[in-house]
């Protein structure tokens, strides 16, 4: 009776030894970006703007005692022998600044003893997508800085900025003197000079910006102030 239950122990050994050497290490390559508005995303396959923070993880499995070398290439569509990114971290930050269609993909190799494991097998690849916006950037002519909530601000028009990389915009008024100044492309004029509204009347914008896509902007035009519009009395009116 002790010997079967021997027997049935090793049997029960070799089996999780069998079983234990049919688990090989793996990879589960993942991607988080956040946006130019601050937003936290997991898929940028569709067209997002740049700048465009990145962080691509590995995510390896049962690598037990598997010595790992992992190697990161971020490339453009159709361009992967010539990569903008060649890379051996498990875990790398990259940032959009270009437009276009990106991939990224990881290749890991395991080693133990005579035992080498790549992943993935060629022709298995697949990479991860990202793709960036052309850029465009478009002001309003007029702004109505009388706290009504509408078109208080100078800034960008909201479907008239993408893509924007390197941004310097200057507010004069027609005498060319300096009102206001900012370099952020999410900044904004609110229509104020030491502390008061400006009175109504004409300045003049200029602004100085790069794309993604290297495209120049040198925007020199004409802003309307007119604190007197308000919108709230003109929908009174049209409702009367």
């Amino acid at each position: 009776m002790m010997r079967k239950s021997i027997l049935f122990l090793l049997l029960c050994i070799t089996s999780f030894v069998s079983w234990a050497q049919t688990i090989y290490p793996s990879i589960d390559p993942q991607a988080s970006y956040t946006t130019t508005e601050g937003e936290e995303i997991q898929d940028a396959s569709s067209g997002q703007n740049a700048p465009l923070v990145a962080r691509f993880t590995a995510n390896p499995s049962n690598v037990g005692d598997y010595s790992a070398r992992y190697e990161w290439k971020i490339y453009r569509k159709g361009e992967i022998e010539t990569p903008l990114v060649h890379r051996f971290e498990q875990d790398i930050d990259y940032t959009f600044s270009e437009s276009g269609t990106f991939y990224v993909q990881l290749y890991a190799t395991f080693v133990l003893g005579n035992d080498t494991i790549v992943l993935p097998e060629e022709g298995d690849e697949t990479p991860i997508e990202v793709s960036i916006n052309e850029s465009k950037l478009e002001f309003p002519n007029a702004i109505s800085p009388n706290n009504d909530g509408f078109n208080d601000e100078l800034k960008p028009k909201p479907d008239g900025c993408q893509s924007i990389v390197a941004f310097q915009a200057t507010v004069f008024s027609r005498w060319g003197q300096k009102i206001y100044s900012w370099n952020d492309i999410n900044g904004k004029w609110d229509g104020k000079w030491n502390g008061h509204t400006v009175k109504d009347g004409v300045y003049f914008l200029v602004v100085k910006a790069r794309g993604a896509d290297g495209r120049k902007y040198n925007i020199r035009k004409a802003i309307n102030v007119i604190t007197g519009y308000n919108n709230d009395a003109k929908e009174s009116e049209s409702e009367e």
